[in-house]
């Protein structure tokens, strides 16, 4: 399906440039507005945002659109992605919106939706509002006496730091561990090592000083440098990393080793697995997860369900599945018991508490497998041109490239959702041979 305005995660773009601009963000409050106005009751929406200075633009053309149309709006401020999910239900909302672009730099923003129940927006969903957005909006809007209300929801970081303080176990304290969490400037640097404090721990803070414009900027999940050199110099227990928006996590042991998604979801599906607690013994993993997770997570029991990449995708499945438990090699990691999208800071949480348990380093944990060599490269495209996946010599490429790769590894290509990338993954036992087909794709698609 063809879209205008939404990709992979919500609406996302360079601030000030289609489809993020002050006049389209109001034509999308609006739209959300006319779609999700249900009955004769003060029909509610909440909007979180991360540390952006673009967020100053976005969410008052947001918050006119729905007002508009006589949506009553509660402001939160910078919180995570998922506190926007968890209050959205909280509260009774009939809608959650997320003013953020995740890992992207600052100059770069996003818009993230939830339905009444925190789940993300469904293709069919996300088409109808598109529709809406490019119509004549004005049937929709309300007289003047049924404008909505706009007032900030003051206690929303709290009612979020306590619904993750309670995904921990409350027989177990972080009391003896030293960590350093890494917020990347941004939705999470006010409340994350609050949260860790809280709970016992020594807390090593970095990433915390958000100005508008360094969020993600050589900090966070994407650029974990930062926090091994501080886990290292601090003699830390561990390193957690966030992203912009909090939705996902990496890791670092003491020994400075970053430890991926694919690691992390290792680790807590055996954990559930073990205490009876994984449901259908199945995890959801997407077409990005390495294939020595799956071989690993079938030797202990577990089978293995791959969705698209998105964590919205991740859920789709575990919801048409029954199961509670899904992730992505990017750290995005769902626990359908606690959240009903990646949260970063309860998935963290999930880690230690079972370091807490196991009583050993990290280092000892948190490799259950040694990948296979797997090689990920992003050939950038201009904005507007054609995507050269669409070519039929490079589909015709791609495919006798794979049929190389047959039976002893795979590739993957696709086009971001979020940034003008096409991703360009190749894994297998082989790594000379995973390296050469992955330079000579990128050769060919480079060439369009």
């Amino acid at each position: 399906m063809t879209r205008k305005y939404f990709g992979t995660d919500g609406i996302r773009g360079t601030a000030n440039k289609f489809p993020m601009t002050a006049e389209i963000a109001l034509r999308v409050g609006m739209a959300i507005g006319a779609k999700f106005t249900n009955g004769d009751h003060r029909n509610r929406v909440v909007i979180g945002k991360d540390t952006r200075l673009s967020g100053y633009v976005v969410e008052p053309a947001l918050t006119a659109g729905l007002a508009a149309v006589g949506m009553d709006v509660f402001l939160v401020g910078p919180v995570p992605t998922p506190a926007v999910s968890m209050l959205t239900r909280s509260i009774r909302a009939d809608i959650g919106i997320m003013i953020s672009a995740s890992h992207n730099p600052y100059h770069d923003n996003g818009i993230k939706i939830f339905t009444h129940d925190g789940h993300k927006l469904s293709d069919e969903l996300e088409k109808e509002i598109e529709e809406l957005i490019d119509s004549d909006i004005t049937p929709y809007l309300a007289k003047s006496e049924n404008f909505g209300r706009v007032k900030r929801l003051d206690d929303a970081a709290n009612r979020y730091i306590e619904f993750v303080k309670n995904s921990f176990p409350k027989d177990k304290s972080l009391t003896g561990l030293k960590i350093v969490i890494d917020c990347a400037n941004g939705a999470a640097y006010g409340l994350a090592p609050k949260i860790f404090w809280e709970l016992g721990a020594e807390v090593v803070a970095i990433g915390v000083e958000p100005n508008g414009f360094n969020i993600n900027e050589k900090c966070g999940s994407t650029h974990p440098e930062s926090l091994r050199q501080k886990v290292l110099e601090e003699k830390a227990n561990i390193g957690i990393a966030l992203d912009g928006d909090a939705d996902r996590l990496l890791v670092v042991d003491e020994k400075g080793v970053v430890v991926d998604g694919d690691q992390l979801i290792a680790v807590i599906a055996e954990k559930l697995h073990d205490d009876g607690n994984l449901k259908r013994d199945m995890v959801v993993i997407t077409q990005m997860s390495n294939l020595a997770l799956e071989n690993y997570l079938s030797y202990i029991g577990v089978g293995t369900i791959r969705a698209q990449v998105g964590d919205r995708y991740v859920l789709e499945e575990m919801r048409k599945n029954g199961c509670n438990f899904g992730g992505e090699q990017s750290g995005h990691l769902v626990l359908s018991d606690y959240s009903t999208t990646g949260d970063g800071l309860v998935a963290a949480l999930q880690i230690l508490a079972i370091l807490c348990e196991e009583k050993k380093q990290a280092s000892k944990i948190l490799h259950r497998f040694k990948p296979f060599p797997q090689i990920l490269k992003n050939v950038r495209f201009d904005e507007g041109k054609k995507n050269p996946l669409s070519e039929k010599s490079v589909q015709d490429f791609i495919e006798k490239k794979s049929q190389e790769l047959a039976g002893e590894g795979r590739i993957l290509v696709r086009k971001s959702g979020t940034e003008n990338l096409i991703r360009v993954m190749a894994e297998g036992k082989n790594q000379k041979k995973v390296e050469k087909i992955t330079d000579e794709i990128v050769a060919k698609i480079r060439v369009h």
